[in-house]
């Protein structure tokens, strides 16, 4: 099976997050089949191939979003157009599973200076409970390659996220009778007002970060003050803001009863000195590291140096007729093996 032939079965098998048991039990029978030591934990899998340390980690992630609206063709069905190669979950992130397996075939005729392991993990696109249900049955882990579409750019930081929940109080009256109320709406707004001013220091390659306000909901009639306006607020954070610190911030400024809905996706940074960074850039002819927008797994491995690499564009993803362009797939498991090379050669690495 070639890499086009691997990357179609793959999205030909669906594993929409929450349903990805057929891709795992395909894989686990075509890489049992092909020699490799495949373990599992729920629908997640992985393998190692060498010994003792470093410890090098290749994860990437079985799942994709559902299907939007807009599909010119079966999602589920990769096909053909000139160099594009069309399906659900081709760009994110089949195509970086396909290519580390690719990867992995060629690496086990050569001896590694160490132990690798590939992990294929899911539920990525919905909370991270794969990596995390995984990565304690890995043992010691010195350095990670996350793989994302990111037109094989070498990110050695990603913005995390904080989601806050906001609510508004007021009291309740008769429209007629506004001024004995209080109109937790016009609280809202005035606190929305504020947020959308809010900008927090920027970081050197993810830049500044800005509150958004993503969804809002309040009132019980059309003729009754609304005493309560609840509203939610975005931040895609960067690795020199502390949540706790910052979600404080926003509270101290605002009118509204601020509460943390979610903050497990801690923004992340490698120093570029790092193995694994060198490594990385010196398999994919780069000189230096970008930032990375998007949240990722990298987000649970978050003490082990790391780097999310891979092929594809991440503007491509969660969009109608996704794809990767097929040399893309090629150079993408050429990467995985180079960076694997390069990391065990680095000289400086001592576990």
């Amino acid at each position: 099976m070639n890499a086009i032939q691997l990357l179609e079965a793959l999205v030909n098998i669906p594993s929409v997050s929450g349903h990805e048991r057929a891709l795992a039990d395909f894989l686990c029978d075509l890489l049992g089949r092909e020699g490799f030591d495949v373990q599992r934990e729920g629908d997640s899998i992985w393998f190692t191939l060498g010994s003792g340390r470093p410890h090098l980690l290749l994860v990437s992630h079985l799942d994709t979003v559902p299907p939007c609206r807009g599909w010119t063709g079966d999602p589920f069905r990769l096909r053909f157009d000139g160099e594009k190669l069309i399906g659900l979950g081709a760009n994110d992130a089949k195509a970086s599973v396909a290519a580390m397996i690719l990867a992995a075939r060629a690496l086990r005729r050569t001896r590694l200076k160490g132990s690798a392991t590939w992990a294929f993990v899911v539920e990525e696109e919905r909370g991270g409970d794969g990596i995390r249900a995984v990565k304690p049955k890995l043992g010691a882990i010195d350095a990670a390659i996350i793989g994302e579409p990111t037109l094989l750019e070498v990110c050695n930081a990603q913005r995390g996220m904080l989601i806050l929940r906001c609510v508004a109080h007021g009291e309740s009256g008769h429209v007629a009778h506004a001024r004995f109320g209080q109109n937790a709406i016009h609280k809202a707004a005035r606190d929305i007002e504020r947020l959308s001013s809010m900008t927090f220091e920027p970081h050197p390659l993810l830049g500044e970060t800005r509150p958004q306000v993503t969804q809002i909901n309040g009132g019980l009639a059309r003729n009754q003050v609304p005493d309560r306006c609840e509203f939610f607020v975005d931040l895609r954070t960067t690795p020199n803001l502390d949540h706790v610190r910052l979600a404080a911030q926003i509270s101290s400024a605002l009118e509204s009863e601020v509460i943390v809905q979610s903050d497990r996706y801690v923004s992340v940074a490698t120093d570029e000195s790092e193995a694994i960074v060198q490594a990385a850039l010196a398999a994919a002819g780069k000189s230096q590291g970008v930032g990375s927008v998007t949240t990722s797994d990298w987000a649970f491995l978050r003490e082990i140096p790391a780097v999310k690499v891979g092929p594809g564009d991440t503007r491509r993803s969660h969009q109608p007729d996704e794809f990767l362009l097929a040399w893309e797939l090629e150079a993408g498991a050429e990467f995985f093996q180079a960076a694997a090379k390069h990391y065990f050669e680095v000289e400086h690495v001592h576990v």
